[in-house]
C-alpha cells in the first residue's frame, strides 16, 4: 500500500483527502491510501516520515517554512523560495518541492490585463512566498501586507484610495473567512476597490469569501483558491509518482 496524506494543524477542512479519494475512485488507482496527520508540533515529523508505505506529504498551514529543517534535499525549491508544499519520500529520504506557486501562477494569469501592473499580497506566511514567487515569474511588482509589517512591507492601516488605485491585483494568503470563520475578512478600505481590480482569494471554503463578496459588490474580478488547489494536486501525484 502506497500511502499518502497531509500534515498541519487544524486540519478541520481538507480538499486534499476528498480530492485524492475521489481521483483514486475516478482514475481506478488502487493500493493507495491518502490520510490526514494533524501535527500538534511539526518534531512529530520526524516520527511520522517512518510509517511504512510513506510515499508522499502535502504541507499546510502553518507548516511550510517551518518543514524544511527536515528536508533531506531541497535542490527542487525554487531558488528563494522558501516554502515547501510538497513532499516526496524515497529510501526514507524526503525531498522538498513547491507546487502552490504553479498552481496559484495559473490560475490567476487568465485574469490580468495590462493594466494591472502591481500587487498588494495579504500575509507573509508560506502561501504568501508562493504567491511572491509566483508574482515575480509573471513580471508583477507586488508588496506585502502585514499585522506586523517589516522592512518594505505595509500594514493595513497604511492602505489608502492612493495605495489601491495602484495595486489593482490583491491577493489574500491569510485564512481569514476560512469557514467556520466566515464573517471575517481582511481589514483593507474595500471602498477604494472598483472594475480595474483583481481580488484573488487563496480560500476556498467557502467558494465565496466576504472578502471576495465585497470586491464583487464594487465590481472586481475575483478567484477563489479552488483551481490552485486543483492544479497543485496534479502536479503534486505527478511529482510523488516520477
Amino acid at each position: 500500500m502506497k500511502r499518502f496524506g497531509l500534515i498541519g494543524y487544524p486540519l478541520t477542512h481538507s480538499f486534499s483527502k476528498k480530492y485524492f479519494e475521489e481521483k483514486f475512485l475516478r482514475e481506478g488507482i488502487t493500493g493507495c491510501s491518502y490520510d490526514l496527520f494533524p501535527l500538534k508540533s511539526i518534531e512529530e515529523l520526524s516520527a511520522l516520515r517512518r510509517l511504512p508505505g510513506l510515499c508522499g506529504l502535502n504541507v499546510t498551514i502553518p507548516y511550510k517554512k517551518e518543514v524544511l529543517r527536515f528536508l533531506d534535499d531541497k535542490r527542487e525549491l525554487p531558488l528563494g523560495l522558501q516554502a515547501c508544499n510538497c513532499i516526496r519520500i524515497r529510501d526514507g529520504r524526503m525531498e522538498g518541492f513547491n507546487t502552490d506557486w504553479i498552481g496559484f501562477r495559473n490560475s490567476i494569469a487568465p485574469l490580468l490585463q495590462p493594466h494591472h501592473t502591481k500587487a498588494l499580497v495579504l500575509g507573509s506566511g508560506g502561501a504568501a512566498a508562493a504567491v511572491n514567487y509566483a508574482l515575480d515569474s509573471l513580471g508583477i511588482p507586488h508588496t506585502t501586507v502585514s499585522r506586523n509589517p517589516g522592512p518594505g512591507a505595509l500594514s493595513y492601516k497604511q492602505l489608502d484610495d492612493h495605495t489601491l488605485s495602484e495595486h489593482t491585483v490583491i491577493i489574500n494568503t491569510t485564512p481569514l473567512g476560512m469557514s467556520p470563520q466566515q464573517a471575517q475578512c481582511p481589514p483593507i478600505p474595500y471602498e477604494f476597490i472598483g472594475r480595474q481590480h483583481v481580488l484573488f482569494d487563496l480560500v476556498y471554503n467557502p467558494e465565496k469569501t466576504l472578502f471576495l463578496q465585497e470586491g464583487e459588490k464594487r465590481g472586481a474580478a475575483i478567484r477563489n483558491g479552488y483551481e490552485m488547489l486543483v492544479l497543485q494536486a496534479e502536479e503534486n501525484w505527478r511529482i510523488w509518482n516520477q
